[in-house]
């Protein structure tokens, strides 16, 4: 039995973003922030958590062909 194209997952899968996060990753946001407190806080009806991912920028080349500026394509 095949398995259908859009139900396929990659290799590293795990490791992409995800909107949705599980109350013990929310917890520990909210812990950040002292909005939730061990003890006397309920772990139950907690507030969303927005997650955003984190992209990286490509950096700039300083020096070489690919350098703004450079007088060697003029």
């Amino acid at each position: 039995m095949s398995l259908h194209s859009s139900l396929k997952t990659n290799a590293g899968a795990l490791s992409q973003h995800r909107n949705v996060l599980t109350r013990a990753e929310r917890i520990t946001q909210l812990q950040d922030k002292n909005k939730f407190v061990v003890g006397t806080s309920s772990p139950l009806g907690i507030p969303k958590v927005r997650s955003i991912m984190v992209t990286v920028g490509k950096k700039k080349p300083t020096k070489g062909p690919d350098a703004e500026g450079d007088d060697a394509t003029k």
